[in-house]
């Protein structure tokens, strides 16, 4: 039998990726299409001329955008996610929220105060992805169907209502999950790829001069000759790099290998050669700055093209979705939002997850934005910022993780990573010009998804310590219960009840015992703790404590869970070894009993009362336990009380 002691040495292997064909394919289907599709309005962004700082086209401005583009893209996507920032790790997961975890890690062993205000920088910073979920959908799908109106001008006006149908479509399909339709991603995006690379050669081959771009003292000199130019071009630059942190994220699902392979195998040479070939044709036809990913395609596969386009953005939206499915999920597990309901819609694949409430508000929040901005030149200075700012964040957290934990040396984080950071805060910098032009909403999304967070995590405390006062410690509790054997009666049966922990006694343990006098004769506290690891293997699934009271018939169970992982407490008590199990406990017909708190936002504690009302507010999205724990409805009870904070 494993004891509470044993669960310190909880530990989850990184899942192991052999490259295969099929992995680099899938990769390709779902890490790219963000970044994969920034071709089709970086460009035509940078030479708007309604844009409120606008760039000159000229030649030496072509030549000078195409490089930067090229440069950017080497150096925040290739640089430093490729090369460096997807060698932080939890356990083989990538991304912010892996990021955060690891930094807490690093808290909870040296206390340093810098760890902790770069982990609730890295919770803005997932604060952000949410705006980036919100606008990826709304600007991807709009510039794909606006399409249509190079190929025929009059169906201008149907482009909205196309995109907010597809929109609605692409969101009422998440309930079922994408499996089924995932097999297609991969070859849809290689395909897409390999039709921008095509389209870019042709546009190349009739102006091959564009090919010096390559060369950085082009970006160079357009930077240091034109930087007040340059300067504000860097707003719609950073729309080269959207998709960046997709890598990080879904290096966990794929492996760092098959991403890598696939990046620099497909995604930036076709990226690359779409960029310059719409460089290429702005030399031979200014008049193409309105559109030249479309027009740098034949005239005969522009039809094609747009259907083309429309399914890239489409899976760039799936991806994005997933991505703030996965998130909220991280979240939930790690204590900064209440339990959500939370499907599994892949009985073969964890990762693959739904959630009800968040996908509902994602759509409403997409189709404001399409309703609202109605281009995508309108939203892609808010895309901008949504992107840099996550990428900034990004880079800050990992310098201080490569420091702190993989113990780089000092002269290499100064010199390397301060380069990074300073490409970093330029386009942040860039960015912070376009405040009043749409940059402030991901700005705004980011603060109200930080303050719930922060006022749910702090909340929570407050809750947790006036319930430790309310519960009262449980092995005192088992004391008083053993001078109660002629008032207390124990009825056949096995019960168990869910608790935070093992110090404080279950609320409707407490309510059973002292109001109904009765007690089942097998008892088992469940404690579901989450790890700071992805999953937890089965083996270290549980720990059992019989709190020295085994004749009693009372045991301690604590539950581990992954982050990434959905509580199931029935499956895990499965688990439980044949000697706890042996003495007549039954979990075929176990009664499950939950604590349900009402909470009420006028008691005394050191939280303001718009906070104290928020975090009450926050408290109703939370998901019927029952359901979260994946307790069996027909045997569960639930025992409520009230309490004021």
């Amino acid at each position: 039998m494993r004891s509470a002691g044993e669960v310190t040495s909880i530990s989850s292997q990184a899942p192991a990726h052999p490259l295969r064909l099929a992995i680099i394919v899938g990769a390709l289907g779902v890490v790219f299409g963000d970044i994969g599709t920034s071709p089709i309005y970086t460009i035509q962004t940078v030479f708007n001329p309604k844009d409120p700082h606008p760039v000159p086209l000229t030649e030496s401005n072509v030549y000078g955008v195409i490089s930067l583009i090229f440069w950017a893209v080497l150096a925040i996507v290739t640089l430093t996610y490729v090369t460096v920032v997807m060698r932080a790790d939890n356990h083989g997961e990538g991304g912010i929220m892996a990021l955060i975890t690891l930094l807490r890690r690093g808290t909870s062993t040296r206390g340093h105060r810098t760890a902790k205000i770069l982990a609730a920088l890295g919770l803005f910073g997932a604060a952000l992805f949410f705006g980036d979920s919100m606008i990826t959908p709304a600007i991807s799908v709009l510039s794909a169907v606006e399409g249509l109106k190079i190929v025929e001008p009059t169906l201008e006006s149907w482009i909205v209502p196309i995109t907010a149908i597809i929109i609605v479509m692409l969101f009422s399909v998440q309930r079922g999950g994408t499996a089924l339709v995932g097999r297609f991603f991969g070859p849809v995006m290689i395909a897409w790829f390999v039709a921008i690379a095509a389209c870019g050669v042709g546009g190349i081959l009739t102006n091959p001069g564009i090919l010096a771009a390559l060369s950085p003292t082009y970006a160079l000199s357009f930077v240091t000759d034109h930087f007040h130019i340059a300067f504000f071009a860097l707003a719609a630059i950073v729309l080269a790099v959207t998709g960046a942190e997709a890598l990080y994220a879904d290096m966990g699902h794929f492996g760092r290998r098959a991403i890598t392979v696939g990046w620099l195998g497909l995604v930036l040479p076709a990226c690359t050669l779409s960029y310059f070939g719409q460089g290429a044709l702005l030399l031979t036809d200014q008049q193409a700055y309105s559109a030249p990913f479309f027009l740098l395609t034949p005239e005969w596969a522009r039809i094609p093209m747009v259907v083309l386009a429309t399914a890239a953005t489409v899976i760039a939206s799936q991806a994005v979705i997933t991505g703030a499915f996965s998130v909220v999920s991280q979240a939930v597990q790690l204590g900064y939002l209440p339990r959500l309901r939370i499907m599994h819609t892949s009985a073969s694949t964890i990762g693959q997850i739904y959630v009800p409430w968040i996908n509902w508000v994602l759509m409403a929040s997409v189709l404001t934005l399409v309703f609202a901005f109605e281009t995508s030149a309108a939203l892609a200075y808010a895309f901008g910022m949504a992107v840099i700012g996550t990428i900034t964040i990004t880079t800050l957290l990992f310098l201080y993780y490569a420091r702190q934990e993989l113990k780089w040396p000092l002269w290499a984080l100064l010199t390397g990573g301060g380069a990074l950071l300073t490409v970093d805060l330029l386009f942040f910098s860039a960015n912070l010009t376009k405040l009043v032009h749409g940059a402030w909403l991901p700005l705004v999304i980011a603060v109200v998804a930080f303050v719930v967070m922060t006022t749910w995590q702090r909340g929570r405390h407050l809750v947790t310590a006036a319930r430790h006062d309310i519960e009262g410690p449980l092995r005192p509790f088992i004391d008083d219960l053993s001078q109660q054997r002629r008032s207390l009666v124990r009825i056949p049966g096995t019960a168990v009840f869910l608790n935070r922990g093992d110090d404080t006694t279950p609320l409707a343990m407490r309510a059973n015992v002292e109001h109904n006098h009765v007690l089942h004769a097998h008892v088992i506290i469940v404690a579901v703790e989450t790890m700071p690891v992805p999953r937890v293997p089965d083996e270290q699934r549980v720990s059992v404590d019989n709190l020295g009271y085994r004749d009693d018939g009372i045991l301690h169970v604590t539950v581990h869970v992954g982050y990434m992982e959905r509580p199931d407490v029935p499956a895990a008590l499965r688990l439980l070894p044949d000697d706890v199990t042996e003495g007549g406990i039954d979990l075929d017909t176990a009664s499950y009993f939950l604590s349900h708190l009402e909470l009420v936002a006028d008691g005394h504690s050191d939280m303001v009362a718009w906070r104290k009302r928020l975090f009450v507010a926050t408290s109703l999205m939370t998901a019927d336990a029952a359901g979260y724990f994946a307790l069996p409805p027909e045997r569960t009870v639930i025992i409520g009380s009230r309490m004021k904070i």
